[in-house]
């Protein structure tokens, strides 16, 4: 399986990662939509992952002041444990330094902290609740 990674252009690919989405956090996790789907949609970067032309995996950018935010990071369940989700965070870590964010931020699902420090980022603080979930804030200085 070969997963390609793009910045959403079209109205058609945004409805496919917002599919995704709504299939990992909506469905799977049972995040309410309104949580999920929030008003910053509408201005931040959008990337979707296909596979054969299947959405497969989505996460969108939110560009905050000096630094970048990786947000909403989601791969189907079928697709995981391929390393689509290693794909994705370096595909957005990168997109966000060309564009010239050095240093990146995220709130990650607790249980996955250990798979973003395997990009780069470290806790910062303490747990919290979102979305009725425990997570971590996590940063990535640029290197």
């Amino acid at each position: 399986m070969n997963l390609e990674l793009r910045i959403v252009q079209t109205i058609d690919d945004l409805i496919r990662a917002h599919a995704v989405r709504a299939i990992v956090f909506c469905s799977g996790q049972h995040v309410p939509y309104a949580l999920e789907h929030d008003t910053h949609d509408v201005s931040c970067m959008h990337i979707l992952g296909t596979i054969a032309g299947e959405p497969a995996a989505a996460g969108r950018l939110r560009f905050v002041h000096e630094y970048a935010k990786l947000e909403r990071i989601a791969v189907r369940r079928r697709f995981r444990g391929k390393g689509f989700g290693h794909r994705l965070t370096d595909f957005m870590v990168a997109t966000a330094g060309e564009l010239g964010f050095l240093h990146c931020r995220l709130h990650a699902q607790a249980h996955l902290q250990d798979f973003y420090a395997g990009h780069g980022f470290h806790v910062v603080g303490r747990p919290f609740a979102e979305a009725g979930m425990p997570h971590v804030l996590m940063v990535r200085q640029a290197k």
